[in-house]
């Protein structure tokens, strides 16, 4: 069952995010920039009000992920690439990524908040940020 509306192209667009973002951190990085991109469209809060599906969340400007704006969105989706799109759109979900809306990749150390949002943990190279439930309750 869906935890977000997606179409056959939806899941190729979360795909190419997920590669694009996280290829180098492996399957479990990827579905963790996938758990903050479906997070994104549940969320209904903050920066994401307006986005209502994946294709909203994958174009978001400004906003949305560096992927998209600095152009290096360009890789065609793997078939592994996609099952692991469908895993997350599913309900899947990875911590620290579980409730996060916003992730980067820092110099140094995590910051303890970003954007006024709490480190929730770090995997390999990317550090993940979460909204308190009060915030954003839709991704709780």
């Amino acid at each position: 069952m869906a935890v977000v509306p997606h179409t056959t192209e939806h899941v190729r667009l979360l795909a190419r995010l997920m590669r694009a973002e996280a290829e180098g951190e492996g399957q479990l990085g990827m579905l963790m920039v996938g758990n903050v991109g479906v997070n994104r469209v549940l969320a209904d809060c903050l920066d994401f009000r307006d986005i209502r599906n994946i294709e909203h969340m994958v174009y978001q400007s400004p906003g949305g992920f560096e992927a998209t704006q600095k152009g290096y969105f360009y890789q065609p989706a793997r078939e592994q690439d996609i099952r692991l799109a469908r895993r997350v759109i599913r309900g899947e979900r990875f911590h620290p990524a579980s409730n996060s809306l916003w992730f980067f990749r820092p110099q140094g150390d995590c910051p303890a908040t970003w954007y006024n949002q709490a480190n929730v943990g770090r995997f390999k190279l990317h550090c993940f940020f979460a909204p308190s439930g009060e915030d954003c309750p839709q991704v709780y």
